[in-house]
Parts: structure tokens; C-alpha cells; sequence
């Protein structure tokens, strides 16, 4: 098992966009394509309110990508986010790590 964190640093302004975007549509299509959350989180306390932190559990990298890349290209999700894009950018820029659990982790 390995966990892909991703950070979406967001424009000024379009975190609810953003947030709206995952609620109404993003998960739904993950959940057809099977890719499986495993939390997301906003900053409470600290210097920007401004990043969506989100993990995805995947198998095995080969897993992530051929699940990943199936969901890009997938027509409803083009649409949805051009869409949601339509009073311009959501993000600034997309941070992207792929973890594996030490030996010790309580999370496998």
C-alpha cells in the first residue's frame, strides 16, 4: 500500500470552488473508477488557508497510474472541471508525494 499526498495551493479566493468541485463531482467519479480517498484536510491554524491536503490509497504505483489516468481523461471530468474553472483558475500550483509506511506506522 502506498498513500499520494497532494496539496492544491489555491488562488485567492477559489477554495470554495474548489471544495464544491470534490463534494458534487470529483468523488463521484472517483468512486466509478475506483480510486479510494483517504482523507482530505484544510489549514485551521497556521500561514495559509489557502491549500486542500488530500491522500488517495493506491496498491501499487502501477495501480495509481493506470486508475489516474483513465479519470484525466475521463469526459464528465474534463467538462466538470472546465466548468468549475469558468470565473477563471482554482490553483496556483499542485504539490504531488507518493509515501510508503515505515515499519512502525500504524497505518499500512
Amino acid at each position: 500500500m502506498i498513500h499520494e499526498l497532494r496539496i492544491y495551493h489555491c488562488l485567492p479566493n477559489r477554495m470554495p470552488a474548489l471544495l464544491k468541485r470534490f463534494d458534487t463531482v470529483t468523488l463521484k467519479l472517483w468512486d466509478r473508477h475506483g480510486i479510494r480517498q483517504a482523507g482530505f484536510w484544510t489549514t485551521l491554524i497556521g500561514p495559509s488557508n489557502h491549500a486542500l491536503y488530500y491522500m488517495i490509497a493506491w496498491e501499487s504505483l502501477a495501480e495509481r497510474e493506470k486508475k489516474w489516468g483513465v479519470f484525466q481523461t475521463d469526459q464528465e471530468w474534463i467538462a466538470a472541471r472546465a466548468a468549475s474553472e469558468a470565473d477563471g483558475p482554482i490553483l496556483e500550483r499542485v504539490e504531488n508525494y507518493f509515501l510508503q509506511p515505515t515499519s512502525f506506522s500504524s497505518v499500512k
